[in-house]
C-alpha cells in the first residue's frame, strides 16, 4: 500500500510483551533506531504488545532512494501493521515517529486506537534550518552534525551527568545511513499538516519538553493543543528525547492514557 508516489518499505521491527496484549507501535526521532525506547520497555510490556519500528532509511529497515514524504513514511507502518494483520492499534511517537502519527491519525482515524505525541511538529513556519541540514548532511554526511543534533537531545545537566548516553546518541546518529537521514530531512522540511489536525479523531496524549531546543512548544506545542480536538498536553522537564530524559514520568504519562 502505497500512500505517496513510492511503494512501502518493509520496515524493521521488534516485538517485545505478551502475544495477546493490546498492541502499540512506537516510532521515533530522525536519526534514531528503535532501540531509542528500551526506557520504555519495563513500563510498557507487562500489559502490552509493544511494537518498535525503524523508519525507512534508519536502523535495521530498508534505505530506498529518497526524497521521502511524511505520507510515504506513513503507507510504510500501514504496509508493517497490514503484515502484521493488526487493524487498530495504539501509536506512540516522538519527533517524525510524532508526524507520522499525526498523518496516521487524520487520514486513516480507524486504524489508530490511542495516539501519542512526543516533541513533534505539525510543519516548521520556517523551513531554512531544515535546507541548512540537508547540505550539511550530503557534504560532509550524518558524522557531520551528529553533535550538533545530539546537543539538541538532551539538557546540558543530563548531558553531563550521562556521557555515555551522549555518545550512545551521537552513535546513533553516525550510524544513521546518509541517503536514510537526508531523505526523511526532505520529509519534514516540506511537511505541513496543520491543517489536518482537526481530523484526529483518536484520544491523545501530547508530551512537550519544557527546554526542548528542537521542536519548542511556541510554536510546535502550542499548534497542537489548539489543533486537535480534546488533545491532552502535558510537560515534563526535558529536551528532545524526553523518553529517555525522563522516562518515568513519560511512563506514568504513557500508561495513563492508554489505560494502565
Amino acid at each position: 500500500m502505497a500512500m505517496g508516489e513510492h511503494s512501502a518499505v518493509a520496515l524493521h521491527y521488534v516485538i517485545d510483551g505478551p502475544a495477546d496484549g493490546p498492541p502499540l507501535v512506537l516510532l521515533g526521532s530522525l536519526g534514531s533506531a528503535l532501540d531509542m525506547w528500551e526506557p520504555q520497555l519495563p513500563a510498557l510490556t507487562e500489559q502490552w504488545r509493544v511494537i518498535r519500528v525503524d523508519h525507512r532509511g534508519h536502523g535495521g529497515s530498508p534505505v530506498p532512494p529518497g526524497p521521502y514524504t511524511v505520507a510515504e513514511l506513513a503507507g510504510d507502518v500501514l504496509a508493517l501493521l497490514n503484515r502484521l494483520e493488526l487493524n487498530r492499534v495504539n501509536f506512540a511517537g516522538l519527533s517524525l515517529g510524532g508526524m507520522v502519527g499525526m498523518y496516521l491519525g487524520s487520514e486513516t482515524p480507524e486504524r489508530i486506537d490511542r495516539l501519542t505525541l512526543m516533541a513533534t511538529s505539525a510543519g516548521w513556519p520556517d523551513p531554512t534550518p531544515w535546507q541548512a541540514r540537508i547540505e550539511a548532511v550530503s557534504n560532509g554526511g550524518t558524522e557531520a552534525i551528529a553533535p550538533a543534533v545530539v546537543k539538541n537531545w538532551f539538557t546540558p545537566d543530563y548531558a553531563a551527568a550521562q556521557p555515555d548516553r551522549v555518545a550512545w546518541a551521537e552513535d546513533s546518529v553516525r550510524k544513521t545511513p546518509d541517503l536514510g537521514y537526508l531523505g526523511c530531512c526532505q520529509a519534514i522540511r516540506d511537511w505541513d499538516h496543520t491543517n489536518r489536525l482537526g481530523a484526529i479523531t483518536a484520544p491523545t496524549l501530547a508530551i512537550w519538553g519544557t527546554a526542548d531546543p528542537a521542536t519548542p512548544e511556541e510554536p510546535h506545542g502550542a499548534t497542537i493543543a489548539a489543533g486537535i480536538p480534546g488533545v491532552r498536553f502535558e510537560r515534563v522537564d526535558g529536551a528532545h528525547l524526553l523518553n529517555i530524559e525522563r522516562a518515568d514520568e513519560v511512563n506514568t504519562l504513557l500508561t495513563s492514557h492508554l489505560g494502565g
